[in-house]
């Protein structure tokens, strides 16, 4: 696992969206995994940015979404196709049909559970996928607890979950759906490379839980561990209970710049 640390969440957006451009440019037809949340944040607006300046195209490139609501009606604000849609998809060069995420509103919610796994594998696998972490140290919706080797699945939300999310739904908990299908640790852990970006004080614990603490379902993020090519970009507030934050420093100011992430 390689650790960035870097002053603010700014100059990581820029550290992860140009680890996804240098991708894209190699590889144009490359398979994004995407994930809502305010940490991505900056990483698409770094993309948005490198597309408006000319330096990027994503219009053979495909993306996979980390999760969605179930139940909610097509075209709903809140649905994360649409939150994807508003912060990145759209404001690149994507194609429509190349952007895929779960079937919130299947007949057969486990069935689609499947069907959008098979699809990733079809795909060829995704090549990066962006994850933000939850101060719990969750990943997507795999709240502690979740089997390390999970498939994308459907889970039910706790109460702390919804009430985090009704700022989203104009502060009310009970509009907040119960259920949402969400790609599993272990469906996570198939991609070729994950990035992990945490900006704040309130990520630290849950980031020094997941780069220094044991693997361990209760920390889900910890997962992170076990893959052979795992980034985690953090702010130095993020960073606060880093034991090796010194190190990590070190090591990220020695790279060789044509290696990359």
């Amino acid at each position: 696992m390689e650790v960035v640390i870097v002053p603010d969440r700014s100059a990581g957006g820029a550290v992860a969206g140009g680890a996804i451009a240098a991708l894209i440019s190699r590889q144009p037809d490359a398979v994004l995994g995407l994930a809502t949340g305010s940490s991505p944040e900056p990483v698409y607006a770094d993309l948005v940015a490198r597309h408006q300046a000319g330096g990027l195209s994503a219009r053979r490139a495909q993306a996979f979404l980390l999760d969605e609501y179930v139940g909610l009606p097509p075209g709903h604000p809140q649905s994360y196709r649409a939150v994807i849609e508003r912060a990145v998809t759209s404001r690149l060069d994507f194609r429509s049909q190349s952007v895929r995420g779960p079937d919130g509103n299947a007949d057969d919610l486990l069935a689609a559970c499947a069907t959008y796994d098979a699809q990733i594998v079809a795909a060829g696998g995704v090549d990066v996928q962006l994850l933000g972490i939850g101060s719990d140290g969750h990943i997507g919706f795999n709240e502690p607890g979740s089997s390390l080797g999970s498939r994308t699945r459907l889970k039910t939300l706790t109460s702390r979950t919804r009430a985090d999310n009704a700022r989203f739904f104009g502060g009310d908990t009970a509009a907040v759906p119960s259920h949402v299908i969400t790609q599993g640790v272990g469906t996570i852990l198939t991609a070729r490379h994950l990035v992990l970006v945490a900006w704040g004080e309130e990520k630290a614990d849950a980031v020094a839980r997941c780069v220094e603490g044991p693997i361990t379902a209760m920390v889900p993020a910890s997962a992170l561990q076990l893959h052979p090519h795992a980034t985690v970009v953090v702010d130095e507030a993020a960073a606060a209970r880093l034991a090796l934050a010194g190190y990590f420093r070190e090591t990220w100011a020695a790279k060789p710049s044509w290696q990359g992430l």
